[in-house]
């Protein structure tokens, strides 16, 4: 008798067998939640990755060239373009690294900057509002300098401390070596926006 008895206290009820089956098919709906999350995780992280290098790459600001329109720290994206115009900011490979300045002119445009830093392309003074002070900056073009063929000539914002297409160093930039064109801030949040 008393070994029915303990017989009976060792198979399980039905209730406890319910309970067993509710863990076990909770247990495989949690895996297959977590393995679909993780393939969702890296299919977005992978389009990002993609989008980011084919259309929108994004960049962040070193140095004080570009400076009041950029500084040093923010985040911005370049769009993907193959129309350039002044006053667009682009960002270009020179070297192993990507500098970010402004387009002044393109090809066949004449260029001729004034000791006291005034821009003229094509004998018209450039409206720079986007400017905290005019500088000849580094310059060692002989101006007039006429833009030639299938190359941009850009200079950056803060023009007594840019190196841009004014020195011969840079020179003017290629097509194929611009990342895109410099169209949104993105960071810092107070700075979010467009840019112009």
């Amino acid at each position: 008798m008393a070994e029915m008895v303990a017989e009976q206290s060792a198979t399980p009820t039905s209730s406890q067998l319910r309970k067993e089956l509710e863990r076990v098919e909770h247990r495989s709906t949690y895996h297959r939640t977590l393995r679909t999350t993780i393939y969702i995780l890296l299919v977005v992280a992978a389009v990002a990755v993609l989008v980011a290098t084919l259309w929108l790459p994004v960049l962040q600001v070193s140095g004080s060239s570009m400076e009041p329109t950029l500084d040093t720290g923010q985040i911005v994206v370049a769009t993907k373009n193959a129309d350039f115009a002044p006053g667009d900011v682009v960002a270009f490979y020179y070297g192993n690294k990507v500098l970010l300045k402004r387009v002044i002119g393109v090809a066949g445009d004449t260029i001729d900057i004034k000791d006291d830093g005034t821009v003229y392309v094509n004998g018209i003074a450039l409206d720079e509002p986007y400017l905290s002070e005019k500088s000849l900056g580094q310059c060692d073009i002989d101006l007039p300098y006429q833009v030639p063929d299938g190359r941009i000539f850009v200079m950056g914002d803060n023009r007594s401390v840019s190196v841009d297409s004014r020195t011969s160093t840079v020179g003017c930039i290629t097509a194929d070596s611009i990342v895109g064109k410099v169209t949104f801030r993105v960071w810092p949040l107070n700075g979010f926006g467009g840019i112009s």
